[in-house]
């Protein structure tokens, strides 16, 4: 059978009725992807025209935890595929010499201890990347590199056949943006606004505060900005890291 039959065959699987809904497609697509390549989890990225970056979906929660513990520390496998647009094998040694703020919270937080970033091909709404998830570093050198790239090939085509075929402004991005892992990405950038007007320091420096807090009370930012828009944290806490 062909990678795009098996890949096909592995979406049609996945196809829950919770999971329906147009803006879940990332989420169907990183299950699909998970299940054709045998891999631990799998999670879809993209980085607009912004350079925001916009986590679309994971295969788990605990997939989608990882992607927000990488934007916490602002840096990991994902994001340098996503910024050389080359792949990135990182096994657990190489995950704590290259990444140890990152290693340490995803080591505490998941099983994970082994990632695979594979860039894809420039979208409609930004480019892309595929992080893959292993338990065990063993089985990386396991995955079929170029079944990989193929398949991301086919979520790019996937993602972007969705928005040729669906109707959407340029504001508010094809349907697939709109799901409950990039709202939740959107509303960090609302946050890091509320920051910056209210302590009058830059956007990037905002940014840097969210982080610095998260990383210091073992939260994600992603968290912090909710807490900051429901009232629970006020903006001045952030100068207190830890408190």
């Amino acid at each position: 059978m062909t990678i795009s039959r098996r890949f096909d065959a592995a979406l049609d699987d996945v196809a829950e009725p919770e999971l329906a809904a147009p803006e879940l497609l990332p989420v169907r697509l990183a299950r699909a992807v998970a299940r054709t390549l045998g891999v631990d989890g799998a999670g879809l990225s993209l980085v607009d025209a912004a350079q925001q970056r916009i986590p679309l979906g994971g295969s788990s929660d605990t997939a989608e935890t990882a992607e927000r513990l990488q934007f916490t520390v602002g840096a990991g496998p994902c994001m340098t595929a996503s910024a050389t647009r080359q792949p990135v094998f990182a096994v657990e040694p190489d995950l704590r010499a290259r990444w140890p703020m990152f290693a340490e919270l995803l080591f505490r937080a998941s099983p994970y201890r082994a990632i695979v970033a594979l860039p894809l091909q420039p979208g409609l709404a930004g480019a892309g990347a595929i992080d893959l998830y292993f338990t065990t570093s063993d089985d990386v050198p396991r995955l079929d590199v170029f079944e990989a790239l193929a398949v991301g090939e086919l979520v790019t085509s996937a993602l972007s056949e969705a928005a040729v075929w669906s109707t959407w402004s340029s504001d508010e991005g094809p349907q697939w943006l709109r799901g409950p892992t990039p709202q939740r990405r959107a509303a960090v950038w609302e946050a890091m606004g509320k920051v910056s007007v209210d302590l009058e320091v830059t956007v990037a420096t905002a940014l840097d505060l969210l982080r610095a807090w998260a990383y210091g009370n073992g939260s994600s930012v992603d968290d912090v900005a909710a807490e900051l828009l429901s009232g629970a944290l006020l903006p001045v806490e952030l100068t207190r890291p830890g408190d």
